[in-house]
């Protein structure tokens, strides 16, 4: 049964995979289309990499995603790790109602989350623009890097941080070069999904941003309502493998890693 069912596993998997990234190669492929169609091909081109460069619109709003994208996952990465480390050292029930309440962001709809931080700001008085949505982003990201880095401190053997401090370290230092090298897998996993959850982020941002602060994809959602421009394509083409190099460098260094563990551990033995 079990060599029957490999066949049928492996064109399952297949088609799951071509259903996620045919849809993006063929925005790769007509991104290099010379006419504006999305149907028909009439031959290769770069020109519409070198409009991309040229369209203020869309640079401003690619400017402003990146930097609130990177001060986003930054803040939410510290303030996540930090937390995920007081979370972890409280007792069982109190951890227990703290999770719950930091997962209920997390399965909240995006929509509420969006409208309630707009009543917030309105309330404060806060003039919606580049700040209130750097305040949602790390609002809505924190919630994702406590729940990366919470279960590699659950993992981590309690007695390292006890042996540093029965060593001479101080708690900070103890922290620093004992807690946070055994967690950091979680931290750098917080820190991508932060920045990936905010550069792609819609409906926070469209309750959130001001007129003069607009985001990538509320730039883009306003080009849909006349016509989407093979720039997008162009533009999605250099995201998909910036993110796409960015990960693959993530996991060479990571299996690196665990390479150089196993030979200490045998040495070790």
């Amino acid at each position: 049964m079990r060599a029957k069912s490999k066949p049928f596993s492996k064109i399952y998997m297949g088609l799951i995979y071509l259903f996620l990234y045919l849809p993006i190669a063929v925005m790769i492929v007509f991104s290099f289309n010379q006419s504006k169609s999305r149907t028909l091909w009439t031959g290769f081109t770069f020109d519409w990499y070198k409009k991309l460069f040229t369209n203020d619109v869309v640079i401003s709003a690619l400017i402003n995603t990146l930097v609130i994208a990177v001060l986003a996952a930054v803040v939410s990465t510290v303030l996540g790790t930090l937390a995920a480390i007081g979370i972890n050292n409280m007792n069982k029930y109190l951890r227990s109602f703290v999770m719950n309440a930091t997962y209920l962001p997390v399965m909240n709809p995006e929509i509420v989350t969006g409208v309630s931080l707009m009543l917030l700001f309105v309330f404060l008085n806060m003039k919606l623009g580049m700040t209130t949505v750097l305040i949602s982003h790390i609002t809505f990201c924190l919630p994702y890097v406590i729940l990366n880095v919470m279960p590699k401190l659950r993992q981590m053997d309690p007695h390292l941080y006890e042996a540093a401090l029965d060593l001479g370290c101080n708690p900070l230092r103890a922290y620093w070069k004992v807690v946070l090298p055994e967690i950091m897998p979680g931290v750098v996993s917080g820190l991508l999904m932060a920045f990936t959850l905010s550069l792609d982020d819609f409906v926070i941002s469209y309750f959130t941003t001001g007129p003069t602060s607009q985001t990538l994809p509320i730039a883009i959602f306003a080009m849909t309502r006349k016509k989407v421009s093979p720039e997008i394509n162009a533009l999605s083409t250099l995201l998909f493998v910036a993110v796409f190099v960015l990960l693959m460098i993530i996991n060479i260094r990571s299996s690196r890693q665990e390479q150089k563990d196993r030979k200490k551990e045998r040495i070790e033995r």
